[in-house]
């Protein structure tokens, strides 16, 4: 993305925002202060986030309330069409890499999706307007996302943050759209 704004800079104006799953408040998943997505290339990051093109962030902060617990996952089996099917093998696997208690889960986050359900339906998420930069350069922090919750900085809000996830509305979308395969 950061290299088509850099590269296009007159299709900014046909672009009306910009949806990711990055960053975070102040938790990694990669390091103590980066996010994965965030972290493996901060630079195109900063270039989205300061491109003056509306961000909308789904950060670990609401991806990790996003959680499949092993009754959802049994909802997908029970659909019973191939897709669900599938999707429910592949969370078996999701679901028991996350019992690891160093996550301290009770069920698997669900990341990318997040993305997609706020497409679909953005009254399940609470959100914030916030400024977003990213640390391109910390020794420590190298790939963190920095949010100005409390608008510490004077800079005006670039992104619309995720903080909040009702739960049961987001299984019941991903359940509704999986009926769709039968």
């Amino acid at each position: 993305m950061a290299l088509l704004l850099n590269s296009h800079p007159e299709l900014h104006t046909k672009i009306a925002r910009i949806v990711i799953m990055g960053g975070a408040m102040g938790l990694g998943n990669w390091t103590p202060a980066a996010e994965f997505n965030i972290y493996v290339d901060p630079e195109a990051a900063e270039i989205v986030f300061q491109s003056g093109i509306p961000v909308v962030m789904a950060g670990l902060d609401v991806t990790h309330k996003a959680q499949i617990h092993a009754a959802d996952i049994e909802r997908f089996r029970n659909i019973g069409n191939p897709i669900s099917t599938i999707v429910a093998e592949l969370l078996d696997f999701f679901f028991e890499y996350h019992k690891d208690e160093k996550w301290g889960f009770v069920g698997a986050p669900l990341h990318d999706p997040c993305t997609i359900a706020w497409l679909l339906k953005p009254e399940i998420f609470t959100t914030v307007e916030r400024w977003v930069g990213v640390e391109t350069q910390g020794k420590y922090t190298q790939g963190m996302t920095v949010v100005d919750y409390y608008f510490l900085t004077g800079n005006k809000p670039n992104a619309t943050v995720m903080v909040d996830v009702d739960r049961q509305g987001f299984v019941d979308l991903l359940a509704e759209r999986l009926q769709y395969y039968a």
